[in-house]
């Protein structure tokens, strides 16, 4: 090696390198040379030399640029770039899978516009975490920036990829919607990347045959800025036009998609939004049901974080499988997924991850199959839904709290005796009730970037839901 990337001197990564992946705010904390360095820390950490790494992008303006120095910056090591230019978040983990490489995605997900960040995947989709390879990878650009960096001297390629038709096709392959019943479907794309890969799996644009489902698009247009809305649809104010278009046209479920488009959110024909929770459900289901037709003596696990419903447990256990309770992170569990060999695993956030997507989470195919199961049956999304919801629960609840250890030993200090305690992830907080009385059971965990402590409350009545929920605030806002 004798060239050389000049130093531009100490920048602190920590503030936006996260436990997870990449967030930060364009211009400031995420700049071309920060992203250079770090393309050529993934290269070192993570690819190979004279091997070759995936890179992606999303809709935002400032994404096509980042992915170009990100790409830079894995060529200056040796390591070459198959570029898939504009994708969804799940298309680079279908490109990690199919061509056995590591990969990296420039999105923000559900963030503004003034955001940008990365996920990184080793080769198979596998996930990349702070504690498996993120840390150095920031430890390393950080050297990069501060010192400067060695170009190869034979520095790596670029080749152009479109895998999007194989993608969809793959999918098709996975979820069989040939036969289901004729349905109409509003779609939310966000101005998000589902408005590419929408039309691509469920549609005809990939070059797939026409399916029995009319698509009823709303905020297709692909639009970093986000004009009609953010591409969040945990927040209920993001999913109000989804609500009132499946009212107007009569549809037969809405789904909305993230930025990103590796999350997928449903709505009943009635507008009533169906948790991510009823849904992992109806997924785990239709999962154990596929993996005990491939082998039926097999044992069948399946994976939901510690935040999901009672209900999600009770189906899976149901249906003949083994249920395994995780911590929450999409690293952790595709860890997870390929330690236990999981056919599926559920989270509160509607991520949901597929033995058969390489232990990846997929929206789209989680939306497959909720249609699929829509579409044998002749009961309305609503029906069904109610099936799978026979709980009450709070959502999710934020708390601004300065000294997070005083508020846990409040709670404790209440609940000892009448309840049991266990440390998975944050506090979870289960109730020793009467054989007759309401279950109950709660979490706080404190989040990883903010003075905040979540709260999540389920019980099986919704007065004793509201009962434990306020007092637990009331413990948490002292």
């Amino acid at each position: 090696m004798t060239d050389r990337v000049p130093p531009t001197g100490p920048i602190d990564l920590a503030p936006f390198i996260k436990a997870y992946d990449v967030r930060g705010l364009v211009g400031t904390q995420l700049t071309d040379g920060v992203v250079r360095a770090l393309g050529s820390a993934f290269a070192d950490e993570i690819g190979t030399v004279g091997g070759s790494v995936i890179v992606g992008h999303d809709m935002r303006d400032s994404s096509p640029g980042f992915a170009g120095s990100f790409a830079r910056g894995v060529q200056d090591r040796g390591v070459s770039v198959l570029s898939i230019g504009l994708c969804s978040t799940d298309e680079t983990y279908f490109a990690s899978g199919h061509f056995d490489l590591p990969a990296a995605m420039f999105t923000a997900s559900h963030n503004p516009a003034t955001y940008n960040g990365i996920k990184f995947s080793r080769a198979g989709a596998q996930g990349v975490s702070f504690d498996t390879g993120l840390s150095a990878i920031r430890d390393r650009a950080t050297r990069f920036l501060s010192e400067g960096a060695d170009v190869s001297q034979t520095p790596g390629t670029v080749t152009e990829v479109d895998v999007l038709p194989d993608y969809a096709g793959y999918l098709r392959g996975l979820v069989d919607l040939s036969g289901i019943r004729p349905l109409r479907v509003v779609v939310d794309a966000g101005n998000g990347m589902g408005g590419l890969t929408v039309p691509a799996v469920l549609g005809t644009s990939a070059g797939l045959a026409a399916l029995p489902i009319e698509i009823i698009p709303l905020y297709f247009d692909l639009d970093g800025t986000f004009p009609n809305h953010e591409a969040n649809p945990l927040d209920p104010k993001n999913i109000v036009d989804l609500q009132a278009a499946v009212l107007e046209h009569g549809a037969d479920l809405g789904l909305a998609f993230d930025g990103d488009a590796d999350r997928c959110f449903v709505v009943d024909e009635r507008g009533d939004a169906v948790t991510p929770s009823a849904i992992a459900a109806i997924v785990a289901l239709r999962a154990i049901e596929r993996a005990t037709a491939l082998d039926p003596d097999a044992e069948i696990v399946v994976l939901h974080n510690l935040i999901t419903s009672r209900i999600v447990e009770e189906t899976i256990v149901g249906a003949g499988g083994v249920a395994v309770r995780t911590k929450v992170g999409h690293s952790l569990i595709k860890d997870e997924m390929a330690a236990t060999g999981a056919v599926f695993g559920g989270e509160h956030s509607a991520h949901y991850y597929f033995r058969e997507f390489w232990g990846a989470d997929n929206g789209m195919l989680a939306a497959m199959y909720v249609l699929l199961e829509l579409g044998h049956q002749d009961a309305p999304m609503s029906g069904i839904s109610q099936r799978f919801t026979p709980y009450a629960i709070s959502g999710e609840i934020n708390s601004t709290v300065t000294d997070i250890p005083a508020a846990y030993s409040r709670i404790v200090d209440q609940f000892v005796g009448d309840a049991e305690f266990d440390e998975l992830d944050g506090l979870t907080v289960t109730g020793t009730t009467e054989r007759d009385a309401p279950f109950w059971w709660f979490n706080v965990r404190p989040s990883n970037t903010e003075p905040l402590l979540r709260l999540n409350v389920e019980a099986a009545t919704g007065t004793e839901m509201a009962r434990v929920r306020d007092l637990v605030l009331g413990l948490i806002r002292d």
